[in-house]
């Protein structure tokens, strides 16, 4: 495992984690039994094929 030379000073830490963003969740419409559902792209075949409830999705 590789072993620092120096300390890292805490600003150089701090601003090096400040950088860091969450991104936002990218939303597509469903059309269901019950209606038309927006949800994360990745739970799309979930929901189709019922594995997934897609009134708990609702909010």
């Amino acid at each position: 495992m590789a072993v620092p030379k120096r300390k890292t000073s805490r600003s150089r830490t701090r601003s090096r984690r400040a950088q860091w963003k969450a991104t936002t969740v990218d939303l597509v419409t469903v059309r269901t039994p019950a209606g038309t559902v927006e949800v994360p792209r990745r739970l799309v075949r979930a929901v189709e094929r019922g594995l997934i409830d897609a009134e708990l999705l609702r909010r």
